[in-house]
């Protein structure tokens, strides 16, 4: 749009520029009488001289002393003095031309200056001031269509600039965003590696030492095979960004209960699950959530509390689930972070999720888990 205005002002410029020589060229074929070398000097002044105030004054003096040769030149060639008056002056300046070339005009149509009347003076004075009138009433809209026109093209240029400026803006932030997403990618993965393979090889080795001080050796290597396959296929599901495959086949208390009881029979530690509220479905992320943060919180159980008994309750409210785990092992300090810590919060925090642990040495440890419940 703004390269279609531009040629458009490039026409009329062109055009404008041969206006002051066409209107002489129509003057002078109308005109009877033919003033050959006052014509050759104007087309030289229009031509060679610089425009401002001097090439102004000229030119209303070039066009008094072609009327004095006919009205064609008032009518036709009279006009660019109007023009330029306007167009090449400021100020006051701009009526003063106009005026001078009106009174041409005036004086020219008249046959000679005004008789030395009352009548005559006024009669010529009410004639030159009208067509300056006009002539400022034309030239005023001219220049505010000219303003407008200005403003319109600025506008478009700002227009243009923010549209450049917001291209670059939306790369820069797809550029951020394909960074953020590789971290979290990196971080999901992790939390995952976590939750899934670290956890089950925690596992594997807990039942391998304990299998060298057993008797029926047999039941913790089956135990440390099994889980070894669930931690391949959790691994793969992982890879692929798939939920976990208890929650596949079963609701979320259902799952809870399945890993709890499993717990139980991998550590010897006895472990209850309880559910309080309406049971309903969940966001397939919030159930997610809340069983690795389950599954995280066990693995710390059997790593590190020393404990005999383990309680989870999972409590469906109406805005928030929440999932406490409770154990009696020694406890820890709450101010310590770890990475499994670190995986729940962040875990947590993605669904605005909050984390809370209580914990004292020789007290044992409760940690609650919080979720908006999103339903299904």
């Amino acid at each position: 749009m703004n390269a279609r205005l531009d040629r458009w002002e490039r026409l009329l410029e062109h055009q404008m520029a041969a206006v002051p020589y066409v209107l002489l060229a129509v003057a002078t074929v109308l005109a009877g009488d033919r003033p050959w070398l006052l014509i050759g000097a104007t087309v030289l002044w229009l031509w060679l001289m610089p425009r401002g105030p001097l090439y102004v004054a000229g030119l209303i003096l070039l066009i008094g002393a072609l009327c004095t040769y006919g009205v064609w030149f008032a009518t036709f060639f009279g006009f660019v003095g109007f023009l330029h008056s306007w167009q090449y002056l400021k100020g006051r300046w701009r009526f003063a031309g106009v005026t001078a070339t009106a009174a041409i005009s005036v004086a020219t149509y008249g046959g000679g200056p005004p008789e030395p009347t009352p009548a005559g003076i006024l009669t010529f004075l009410f004639f030159t001031a009208a067509i300056v009138a006009a002539v400022a009433l034309f030239s005023f809209v001219g220049d505010i269509t000219a303003e407008r026109s200005a403003e319109r093209k600025r506008m478009v240029a700002q227009l243009e600039e923010a549209m450049r400026e917001n291209a670059g803006l939306q790369a820069q932030l797809l550029q951020q965003a394909r960074e953020a997403g590789a971290l979290d990618e990196r971080q999901r993965m992790a939390a995952e590696i976590h939750d899934t393979l670290a956890q089950g090889l925690t596992g594997i080795i807990t039942q391998l030492q304990a299998a060298k001080q057993a008797e029926n050796w047999t039941r913790n290597v089956d135990n440390a095979v099994r889980l070894a396959r669930e931690s391949l296929a959790e691994a793969r599901r992982s890879v692929h960004a798939v939920g976990p495959g208890q929650l596949e086949s079963a609701p979320l208390p259902e799952a809870l209960q399945e890993i709890t009881a499993r717990f139980s029979e991998l550590n010897g530690i006895r472990a209850d699950f309880t559910t309080t509220g309406t049971v309903r479905p969940m966001h397939p992320e919030v159930e997610e959530t809340l069983l690795r943060t389950a599954q995280e919180a066990l693995a710390n159980v059997a790593k590190h509390a020393g404990a005999t008994r383990v309680g989870l309750t999972l409590s469906y409210m109406e805005d928030v689930l929440t999932l406490d785990v409770r154990d009696d092992g020694i406890g820890f300090d709450p101010a310590l972070t770890a990475f499994g810590l670190t995986a729940m919060r962040k875990r947590l925090a993605r669904l605005t999720g909050t984390l809370e642990i209580e914990s004292e040495h020789g007290n044992g440890t409760a940690i609650s888990a919080a979720v908006p419940a999103v339903a299904r």
